[in-house]
């Protein structure tokens, strides 16, 4: 019965087009209701604790420190380096728009804001060079969420608050399944250049061009192992890293690449707290769901109807990511991710399953969910930038959106491949 409500109330905000903050809201107003508890007091308190928590001050940080990069010539720089390194290979702009995404991930943490900035720069050149534009779309997208699983990332400070668990370690851990990631879609990548991409772009490699790029962009290189070695080395806490970058990038683009003009500064920031407003707000609402969750026992109906998964932990997981992936494609990344994680959390905790290793495929099957329609975010960002049609876009990433799929499959099956590396960096 409280699983009805909880479903029912949360399902019903959402078709009366209510935000998904509110429909939570909602939800947990409902649980009260339902559990004979409703104070409106105790529902402020906790809406207000629901923010009050030093981990989440990294999310307007590192949201700045995206805003930063942007403006301050840090994204143009990687992207001309990357452009530099394999632009002259068949196919070039493509592994461009990969490594690109890889560098830009070490930094920012956020999907959107990566993909917008790839986009902007790369799909007008590859339209130029002949390339198929659906394609370098999906492309772009697919490598655009490589972000929320490569350190620093937003999504992996929100599922460790939520969750509870160490996220300097779900970090370190999300170093190689997202670099596993970017060679994912190179092979994809390789295997579409053979037949799609146009010989004309090729070129002969310019080691004086490289050379002098990488001098250019050494600034954007040293901020991503900046951020990872002090936090490997226990020199600040993820919190403070996100501080650490904004500074960084503001001092780069002011100071060193003399972009980021300091009257651009107010609305930088502002840009940065409407984004992290409504972030905060989602956590807010979605952790008054989370206590009420908790307090109605809902975790542990869930284990009930998990049960005869229980003791097969790769069944079990198979079970809860298909479980996100069906979830996903009607919900963006932050509402799935607060929802599921305090229904899962206790479900994995009782089967013996890792919660790092959890929470690295949790993010990473979220990240997918924001390539599959109808919601699919960076989809409709891509389309957006491109202007294309947002089906056109679909059919161009589903080699690149099942790369991706397979690669989460593999490390569902071999558990292995995200623990035994995110143990040499812990």
């Amino acid at each position: 019965m409280t699983i009805t409500i909880f479903i029912t109330s949360l399902l019903g905000g959402m078709t009366l087009g209510m935000p998904i903050a509110f429909a939570l809201l909602l939800c947990g107003v409902a649980l009260m209701i339902h559990l004979g508890s409703f104070d409106t007091q105790i529902l402020a308190q906790n809406l207000l604790e629901g923010t009050n928590n030093y981990p989440l001050m990294a999310v307007p940080f590192f949201m700045l420190a995206g805003e930063l990069m942007n403006a301050g010539g840090l994204s143009k720089r990687i992207i001309a380096m990357a452009e530099a390194l394999v632009g002259h290979v068949r196919g070039g702009l493509g592994y461009v728009a990969i490594l690109a995404a890889l560098v830009m991930a070490s930094i920012s943490g956020s999907a959107v804001a990566d993909t917008a900035a790839l986009a902007a720069v790369l799909i007008p050149l590859m339209r130029n060079a002949g390339y198929s534009v659906p394609r370098s779309a999906g492309l772009i997208a697919a490598g655009g969420i490589i972000a929320p699983i490569i350190p620093p990332s937003i999504g992996f400070v929100v599922f460790g608050v939520a969750a509870q668990i160490s996220i300097t370690k779900l970090f370190m851990a999300g170093i190689v399944p997202g670099v596993l990631m970017g060679a994912a879609l190179a092979a994809t990548w390789w295997l579409c250049a053979r037949r799609e991409a146009p010989a004309v772009e090729r070129r002969r490699f310019d080691a004086a061009q490289l050379r002098r790029t990488l001098v250019d962009g050494v600034w954007a290189l040293v901020l991503p192992v900046l951020i990872i070695g002090g936090m490997k080395f226990g020199v600040f806490t993820p919190t403070e890293a996100a501080v650490v970058a904004a500074v960084y990038s503001l001092a780069v683009g002011v100071f060193v690449y003399r972009e980021l003009k300091l009257p651009a500064l107010p609305a930088l920031m502002l840009s940065a707290a409407k984004t992290s407003s409504v972030v905060m707000f989602l956590v807010a609402c979605a952790l008054v769901s989370a206590w009420l969750i908790t307090i109605a026992d809902i975790p542990t109906q869930v284990a009930e109807l998990l049960q005869p998964f229980m003791d097969n932990k790769v069944l079990l997981m198979l079970v809860m990511m298909a479980l996100v992936v069906a979830i996903g494609t009607a919900l963006d990344f932050m509402p799935t991710v607060l929802i599921l994680t305090p229904v899962l959390m206790p479900v994995v905790k009782q089967a013996g399953i890792d919660p790092i290793y959890f929470g690295v495929l949790f993010i990473m099957n979220n990240a997918i969910g924001l390539l599959t329609p109808p919601v699919g975010t960076v989809l409709n960002v891509v389309a957006g930038v491109a202007r294309e049609e947002l089906g056109s876009v679909v059919k161009g990433v589903w080699p690149f959106l099942a790369a991706q799929a397979a690669l989460m499959l593999l490390f569902i099956l071999f558990p292995s491949l995200v623990m035994v590396p995110a143990r040499w960096f812990y």
